[in-house]
């Protein structure tokens, strides 16, 4: 394919693409599966990443992510965001309502009632159809720079194609995950041994500001629309203007509605009470504002809140249950998570038996005694959570829960690692749970996919002493899987009941075992279960360090140098391996033919301008993030290394990069690379 032909097929791919984000996004349709649409994107990434000087600034692939940002620019805002006065009782919002009709000296105003969302809050820029910043909230008057990682955003236009948008205009809305996201998210957290989230807003907000635009990508995270602003627009009522950006593609709530009197706005507060739990996204309230924008301006603010508008905050749903007892749970990395037992309650639609406890930290705080009547409120939480006690219903003779001292499972004290909350049993290697979670999340399907193999047959195998660890998996046989006794509990009653592996099932066992063989580095050691170590962790690992043995060999100081990895991740990292159990596991999956080493690649080279030369890429690129620059130096020849030292050739320097890096590659004597030089160095092989 020469240039003309690459240019002419981004530009079809791109609007293919755009073509069925407006389908998926805006009208709730598809044409396509998720698959076909996953293809095309792939095929517009390589073609980009191919000949990256037709890629678009709004191109697809932008939402795909891949911008490092080690800090973000502070921007002030145009327009003020401010907070809005908050409410909850009808008596007030009725007052509200009072001061609307004085100041106005008339009762000719309605009001428009939106849903407040339980999100973070963000301003868009969009000059000549084109999104060229995205703002969070910050203190009101400026706030972060965040637009590589708003671009991510699927519902979020890039670039709008309308004959009437004002040259530059402002959008602002709220950025949230939706329940089913944040969800999966814990659960996958759960499975890795890392700690619980709190709730979809603090994840959104944490979200947002993560470096790597790539990990915010696969947040999945959306974003509802509320507001347009800007000079010299003609639209008479917040409504009309809502309705604006439902016309140019933006993604609003169809939540809203016009309301000409504080009663029918208190009848729409009520509707959506319990209405509201059905939408995909965590509410708090309603918000309130009078509808024609003359009279907004008429109204004006105070110093912190615009007089044409309210918030009405919904009450957290709660119940009150008595506490039987609290139960201990024992996580694979050794967790040891507290939950209560409690009375069955009737929340939110749903019956609650069993709530969070947390940890030491949070029995301490709420002086929990042993039936105790508790308040229990449903969140964003996987299980729902204990807020308080009513402690007026405490007998004279309650004796404080006290936290246990050793595993309930096989009675080794506990440890407690100095600044964090949550206790640890040390025995991983012998600890059922631990043995038996380890197994499952290696098994699993971002792990090695073994699939045939649940946790019941993992119980008969370890029970039967066929396996000890995830590497005696790869010496079973279908002779002894084939009849093997497994015990089942019937999790509604009880009751176990015993029955044999079918020849089958056995069979099907064994071919997946073999079959996982042939997943990527990546898979396998995700599937390892060092804490902290989630599956993009991993994929950022075996990336830089290419080989199990460099990564067991790496220093802490070589494990930070690589993309997204702290100090935490690095120690548990060291500590993994510098267990000999650990290191015989993994030279067990080795010699059983697992991938230990990410496999290269077989893409025909670009050019070989760059061969055999080494580069160190750092700081922040205009136009291209540091992961295309890598793609770029090896698709020309040359190699990418994570540290300056006297062997690299080229540093190639972007805005904002470590002083300690330039100043050691300047002591050195090492060439330093301007982006424009590097796109010299490679252009006469375009």
């Amino acid at each position: 394919m020469d240039k003309a032909e690459a240019k002419r097929e981004i530009e079809r791919l791109a609007k293919e693409i755009d073509y069925h984000n407006d389908l998926y996004y805006q009208q709730s349709k598809s044409e396509i599966s998720d698959y076909e649409f996953d293809q095309l994107l792939s095929k517009l990434i390589t073609l980009e990443e191919e000949h990256p000087e037709f890629k678009a600034a709004d191109s697809p692939t932008q939402r795909v992510g891949g911008t490092i940002t080690k800090s973000f620019d502070t921007v002030v805002h145009r327009y003020p965001m401010l907070s809005l006065s908050n409410t909850y009782s009808e008596e007030e919002l009725r007052d509200f309502d009072g001061r609307v009709t004085k100041l106005l000296d008339t009762s000719e105003y309605e009001y428009l009632c939106e849903l407040k969302f339980d999100g973070v809050a963000i301003s868009l820029t969009y000059e000549n159809g084109l999104l060229t910043r995205a703002v969070t909230r910050g203190d009101g008057t400026k706030g972060d720079d965040i637009t590589a990682n708003a671009r991510t955003i699927r519902s979020l236009p890039l670039k709008i194609a309308k004959d009437d948008l004002p040259s530059i205009f402002e959008v602002r809305g709220e950025v949230f995950m939706p329940r089913s996201v944040f969800s999966n998210l814990n659960k996958s957290r759960a499975e890795n041994g890392e700690e619980l989230l709190a709730n979809p807003r603090n994840t959104a907000s944490g979200t947002l500001k993560m470096q790597d635009s790539s990990i915010v990508a696969s947040r999945k995270l959306d974003c509802f629309l509320y507001s347009l602003m800007g000079e010299d627009l003609e639209y008479p009522t917040h409504q009309a203007s809502i309705k604006k950006l439902e016309d140019w593609g933006f993604n609003v709530s169809p939540t809203y509605q016009a309301c000409n009197t504080i009663d029918e706005v208190l009848t729409y507060i009520s509707s959506w009470e319990i209405k509201r739990q059905e939408l995909p996204l965590d509410t708090d309230g309603i918000v309130i504002k009078v509808n024609r924008l003359d009279q907004q301006e008429e109204l004006g603010f105070t110093a912190k809140s615009p007089r044409w508008a309210i918030a009405f905050k919904y009450k957290a749903e709660n119940a009150l249950t008595r506490l039987n007892s609290v139960t201990y749970q024992v996580g694979r990395t050794g967790a040891i998570t507290p939950v209560a037992e409690l009375e069955p309650v009737l929340l939110a639609g749903t019956t609650v038996k069993r709530a969070s406890l947390h940890n030491a930290n949070e029995i301490e705080r709420l002086d929990l005694h042993h039936g105790d009547s508790v308040y229990v409120e449903k969140g964003g939480e996987i299980i729902p959570k204990v807020t308080g006690v009513d402690d007026t219903q405490r007998k004279q003779d309650a004796q404080p829960i006290r936290y246990i001292a050793k595993c309930p499972a096989c009675g080794t004290p506990l440890i407690r690692i100095e600044g964090e909350a949550v206790h640890y049993c040390p025995n991983s290697q012998n600890c059922p749970p631990q043995v038996q979670g380890r197994i499952e999340h290696f098994i699993s399907r971002n792990a090695m996919n073994i699939e045939s193999l649940g946790p019941e047959t993992i119980k008969g195998l370890l029970s039967n002493g066929l396996i000890q660890n995830a590497a005696d998996l790869y010496k079973l046989t279908f002779e002894q899987l084939n009849g093997l006794k497994l015990e089942v509990e019937n999790q509604a009653t009880g009751e176990v009941k015993s029955r044999s592996l079918k020849e089958k099932s056995a069979q099907n066992i064994i071919d997946s075992i073999e079959r996982s063989k042939s997943m990527p580095f990546a898979n396998v050691l995700f599937g390892l279960g060092i804490r902290y170590v989630g599956r993009t962790v991993a994929e950022k690992l075996t990336e830089h360090f290419q080989t199990i043995e460099c990564l067991k060999e790496a220093s802490h100081e070589a494990l930070i140098e690589a993309p997204e990895i702290g100090d935490r991740i690095a120690e548990s990292v060291i500590d993994y391996f510098s267990s000999e159990d650990n290191l015989t596991i993994t030279a067990s999956l080795g010699t059983y033919g697992l991938k230990l080493a990410v496999e290269e690649t077989k893409n025909q080279p670009a050019s070989d301008a760059l061969d055999g030369k080494s580069f160190v890429v750092s700081g922040v690129f205009e136009n291209y993030g540091r992961d295309d620059l890598k793609a770029l130096v090896k698709s020309h020849g040359g190699k990418i290394v994570s540290s300056v030292s006297a062997k690299l050739d080229f540093l190639l320097a972007g805005n904002k990069m470590g002083p300690a890096k330039l100043e050691k590659a300047e002591k050195l004597d090492i060439r330093i690379l301007s982006i424009e030089e590097f796109e010299s160095m490679i252009s006469h092989n375009d």
